[in-house]
Order: structure tokens, then C-alpha cells, then sequence
């Protein structure tokens, strides 16, 4: 998964309706008991989300399998990166195209165009109105989980320390099981991530990634298409030719 890039400078997140019942002859405990049972149950049957909830290794399990299957992703993103110091928020958008192999491309279109492209061996950051491109080595820049998310995520014991974020109460306010994952091996830029998941398919519908002072990024995920067969030509990237081209410096 890629942040927003800054680009380095040239050189020089029933109730139960009331019943009011009429007098009636008291009942045996047993009948008591009995009803309470009855009710009990029929309010298990009306309340799936209590029933139904799947456990963590279930969830886990889930997002392994379906991260594990998928060879390519594409998306539309909106994001909101948060300087906690600062407390600025600055939120961007775009379409995110993602492909096994360390491929990536995420083509913003707001607040202003920018374009960060891996063909699994290069990483380039194409800022238009600076003209200006970085390019850096992928594999270095794009090191662990948060660069390599389609296999991160395919390999999520083995690459976090997981838990619910919640453990009283897994999901969010749309039903989704929420993570809270642990990288074993964390970066400067990422220390935590959290992940809010489709109960239904696994994917990741929202992600939050923390950095070494507390900076997050918010990533909301729609319209995610899987496996649709993205070209390899996606992900090459050629400079302008006027365009100046300067060291990435990943920080």
C-alpha cells in the first residue's frame, strides 16, 4: 500500500418491542421456564450478527485466502492522511491498480494529480505540476506489508501480530470485523494497520496505517474489482521528456 508521496526537491474509522399481556392464570414453573426458553431462542434466530459472528481465526483465515488468491485489484480510494503535530488532515482520492509481483499504480486525481508507479523492480512518483518525476528502487522503497499488500495480506500470521481491534465487540457500526495488526517487522512508516473487512468476501474495505510518531492514513476502499486482469503495460511507467528526474529518498 503507498502514502501519498512527497517528492524530494531538486538539486541546488431490536430492541424488543414492550408486550403488555392481560391477567391469565399463573403458570407452572415449568411453563415459565419453558416460555423463557422459547423466547431465548427465538431471539438468538432474530439476531444474527450475535449468532453468526465469525472468530478471529475465522476472519484471519478469511483474509489469508482471499488475499492469497488474488493476482490483481483495482479500486477507487479516498484518502485522508492526518499529521498528528500539526493536526492537519489532507484528504485525497483516486483509483488504485494492484498486481502480484510488487506492481502497483495509484493514479490520484485530487487534491492535485500525481501518479506512483512500481513495475516491481522501479518506483516512480510523477508530480505534474512540479513537472518533476523521482524515481527509487521498489523492492527498498516498498519494503514489508504496507508495500506489498496483496501478499501481506495473503500471508497475514506471518507477517503481523493480529487481534480484533475490539475483542468485546468485533465489528464495526456496518458489521465489518475490524484488525488490529501488529507488523513483526515494522518500518518507520508503518508500526500498526488497522483493517476493516467484508464479512462476506474478505476483502478490505478500509485501512488505517499508523507511522513511527503516531501520522495516520485513512484509506477507504469502493468499487474493488478482483482479479479483472491488469495488463502488465499498467505498470510501466516513462518519464516526460522535459520532465526532471531525482533520486526518491523514501525517508
Amino acid at each position: 500500500m503507498a502514502r501519498r508521496l512527497r517528492p524530494s526537491p531538486r538539486p541546488s474509522p431490536q430492541r424488543g418491542e414492550g408486550v403488555s399481556e392481560n391477567p391469565r392464570p399463573r403458570r407452572g414453573r415449568g411453563q415459565g421456564e419453558g416460555a423463557l426458553l422459547l423466547l431465548a431462542l427465538l431471539f438468538l434466530l432474530l439476531v444474527p450478527t450475535a449468532a453468526g459472528a465469525q472468530t478471529l481465526d475465522e476472519v484471519v483465515n478469511g483474509v489469508a485466502t482471499t488475499y492469497g488468491k488474488i493476482v490483481d485489484l483495482r479500486a477507487e480510494f479516498t484518502q485522508t492522511a492526518r499529521n498528528k503535530s500539526l493536526g492537519q488532515d489532507i484528504k485525497a482520492e483516486g483509483i488504485v491498480l494492484l498486481k502480484k509481483g510488487g506492481k502497483m499504480r495509484w493514479d490520484y486525481t485530487s487534491p492535485a494529480p500525481q501518479q506512483i508507479v512500481s513495475d516491481g523492480t522501479s518506483l516512480w512518483v510523477y508530480t505534474p505540476e512540479l513537472n518533476q518525476v523521482n524515481k527509487g528502487n521498489a523492492p527498498k522503497a516498498l519494503a514489508g506489508p504496507a508495500g506489498s499488500f496483496l501478499s501481506g495480506l495473503g500471508k497475514l500470521r506471518e507477517e503481523f501480530t493480529v487481534r480484533f481491534l475490539n475483542p468485546a465487540s468485533p465489528r464495526d457500526g456496518t458489521g465489518r470485523p475490524v484488525l488490529d495488526l501488529t507488523p513483526k517487522q515494522p518500518t518507520p512508516l508503518l508500526t500498526r494497520l488497522v483493517i476493516s473487512v467484508d464479512p462476506k468476501d474478505y476483502v478490505v474495505r478500509q485501512a488505517v496505517l499508523y507511522d513511527q510518531f503516531q501520522n495516520t492514513v485513512t484509506m477507504t476502499f469502493n468499487k474493488v474489482a478482483i482479479n479483472p486482469g491488469l495488463s502488465d503495460t499498467l505498470f510501466v511507467f516513462t518519464p516526460p521528456k522535459d520532465a526532471a528526474v531525482v533520486p526518491l529518498d523514501p525517508r
